[in-house]
């Protein structure tokens, strides 16, 4: 710590990050084993957070993330979008099909940037905002395989008709960004995926992580 930042807020912050990271909250005492600091510094961190809805404590005194952090996602969209953009829009013109970043928003998928592409006859329309379950879709699915391994190196999810009739999709998650679970992919009216397709949506994938470290 120097002397221009704010221990408290520090741990605060670390705090969050430690119940972000644990699907079954943690308690008091292993916060405080986490942090290296007494359970009186832990219960005035906690106790100050829950005063902003940004922690909640359940019937067992398991700290978790509370509901206050939403209201905080909700502004990171437009950035994580903005981030994007580039990569999306060169994936979907070289490719010829709609590109599109989704993010994790509870147990759906969520499209928070789609770009078309400019050249093509006619292409799948496909609109920010649309949401679907987790285990459907391309775009879903290769979020959750990213959940159940430990991978170092995106591979891609490929899926046909199951979001679009006549449509096929490609997707790959994002590796390495902190805070941030989602996938890049593209979406085309086609009975399957050309081959070159998912090594490029896997290097989309990549530019866009890179992009919001």
């Amino acid at each position: 710590m120097t002397a221009e930042t704010s221990q408290t807020l520090d741990r605060g912050l670390r705090v969050l990050k430690l119940l972000a990271d644990t699907d079954h909250g943690l308690t008091v005492t292993e916060l405080s084993n986490k942090l290296g600091v007494n359970r009186t510094v832990v219960y005035r961190l906690l106790a100050t957070l829950e005063q902003h809805a940004l922690v909640r404590r359940d019937l067992g005194g398991r700290a978790r993330v509370g509901l206050g952090v939403l209201r905080l996602g909700r502004q990171v969209h437009p950035l994580v979008r903005e981030a994007a953009l580039p990569a999306l829009r060169s994936l979907a013109e070289d490719i010829g099909a709609t590109a599109h970043l989704t993010l994790v928003d509870g147990a759906e998928a969520l499209a928070v940037a789609v770009v078309e592409p400019t050249w093509t006859d006619y292409h799948v329309a496909y609109r920010a905002g649309f949401r679907h379950p987790l285990d459907r879709g391309a775009a879903g699915r290769a979020i959750l395989a990213a959940r159940q391994s430990v991978l170092t190196e995106p591979g891609y999810t490929l899926t046909h008709g199951e979001l679009e009739a006549g449509a096929s999709g490609a997707a790959a998650p994002l590796i390495g960004v902190t805070g941030v679970e989602g996938s890049v992919g593209v979406v085309m009216l086609s009975d399957s995926v050309p081959e070159r397709v998912g090594a490029r949506v896997v290097d989309a994938a990549r530019e866009v992580a890179d992009a919001l470290r």
